[in-house]
């Protein structure tokens, strides 16, 4: 079974982000997954659900998002405390830029929160390596052979 992510993107900015397990949102155009998502449901400008204030400074979030489960860390995207970080910095200026690119949304996103869990101490695991072919005892001549 293969996942990835399927993003969607709104003219605001704001985003979201759909389980593409084995492919299955693979088919649809963005405006036929703007349907799955239920931010999507909001009309133009409609803030009806406001960001709290950065935990850090006061200031006004970017983003705010929850974590990969079983961490416990709240993301958040403050303009100010962000600033020098660099993947951090990079979806900053992508999501306050009104001609961003939709395309680059999955590739920022990924970096940032994986910037944004190691300040946490939360780090990808290495993939695993495949188990080694077993041995063939010695002296055994394999079918077909000889």
């Amino acid at each position: 079974m293969s996942f990835n992510w399927r993003y969607h993107v709104h003219p605001d900015g704001s985003f979201a982000r759909l389980g593409n397990s084995d492919g299955c949102f693979d088919g649809y155009t963005d405006d036929e997954l703007a349907q799955f998502c239920l931010c999507s449901r909001r009309g133009p400008g409609d803030r009806s659900r406001q960001l709290p204030p950065c935990s850090r400074c006061g200031g006004g979030l970017a983003l705010y998002w929850n974590a990969p489960l079983q961490t416990g860390v709240m993301m958040e995207l403050c303009p100010v405390c962000d600033a020098g970080r660099p993947a951090a910095a990079a979806f900053i200026r992508w999501h306050q830029d009104p001609d961003r690119d939709r395309t680059a949304v999955q590739e920022l996103f990924e970096a940032w929160e994986e910037e944004t869990l190691n300040a946490h101490g939360w780090y990808k695991a290495a993939d695993p390596e495949p188990p080694a072919a077993p041995l063939l005892p010695p002296g055994l001549t394999p079918r077909g052979r000889g």
